[in-house]
């Protein structure tokens, strides 16, 4: 079996804590089972720390200082984890998803943030914001853009999205905008840089009909799952609870249009969409 991945301390906050705890708790002589115990934490999640994909709480931080003996260090340095360009709910994802060799999303009202256009994301925080100043918006857009460059890498993360029919129907932004986005979508599924199926209406009832789904996969890590609701999201990484998470993804999937008619029904709907605007 290989061995942990290395950490590169400098590449973020996160990493230095992780590289960190690592080190100290192995010249401590403790397993991560046994360093979970008095932080009332599983070893995976004490894993999950040592490989950055879960952020370091300051109670959490103060208590790895008293076992391991650290003087300080990581309640100190964890005060950087709270700096973040995401909301709250969504920080610890957001950081998580840059570390993640897979992603599956389900979708079931919007395109996925990592798939969105310019004029996508701009109607989409317009809509959340109505009453935010252009600079703020602007803010959001820039942050999900950048996101966006994970798909820079020809190869990692692999994304699989499953969009629900809702999503290419619900026209955000104007017909011009939801063109150039289906479009996009498009484009990078014919690049075989993301995989994408749609979920029809004729699908009918489906076990992820409560909401959005991300399942992330690590190489050095258990894996996470992430819900979002209106304004709340939350991380999960109990084992048996990530299961069914993945379960009711590969249901999803199971039910969805296949890739290749899914990419001709989202061409479809966005040359209908690039019609409407040249009619108006």
């Amino acid at each position: 079996m290989p061995g942990p991945k290395k950490l590169d301390p400098s590449s973020s906050p996160r990493a230095l804590l992780g590289a960190e705890l690592r080190h100290r708790r192995e010249t401590a002589g403790l397993s991560q089972d046994e360093l979970g115990i008095p932080l009332f934490v599983s070893g995976s999640f004490i894993g999950q720390l040592e490989a950055g994909t879960r952020r370091m709480q300051a109670d959490q931080a103060q208590k790895l200082d008293e076992v391991l003996n650290a003087g300080g260090f990581f309640a100190r340095n964890c005060v950087a984890l709270k700096q973040s360009k995401y909301p709250d709910h969504f920080a610890e994802a957001a950081e998580a998803e840059r570390l993640a060799s897979t992603i599956k999303e389900y979708a079931p009202l919007l395109i996925p943030g990592l798939l969105q256009t310019e004029g996508y994301a701009r109607a989409v925080f317009r809509a959340y914001r109505p009453t935010a100043t252009e600079a703020v918006i602007d803010d959001l857009v820039a942050a999900r853009l950048e996101r966006a460059q994970l798909l820079a890498d020809p190869t990692t993360p692999m994304l699989w999205a499953v969009l629900d029919e809702a999503v290419l129907r619900r026209k955000s932004g104007g017909a011009a905008v939801m063109a150039g986005a289906l479009q996009h979508v498009a484009a990078l599924a014919h690049q075989h840089r993301v995989i994408v199926q749609v979920l029809p209406f004729s699908a009918g009832a489906h076990m992820a009909l409560e909401g959005q789904l991300k399942l992330m996969s690590f190489p050095d890590a258990p894996p996470l799952a992430y819900l979002q609701g209106l304004g709340t999201g939350h991380l999960q990484d109990d084992p048996a609870t990530v299961r069914h998470y993945e379960l009711t993804y590969d249901l999803v999937a199971a039910s969805a249009l296949s890739p290749e008619a899914s990419l001709a029904l989202i061409e479809l709907v966005a040359e209908d969409y690039a019609h409407e605007d040249q009619q108006l």
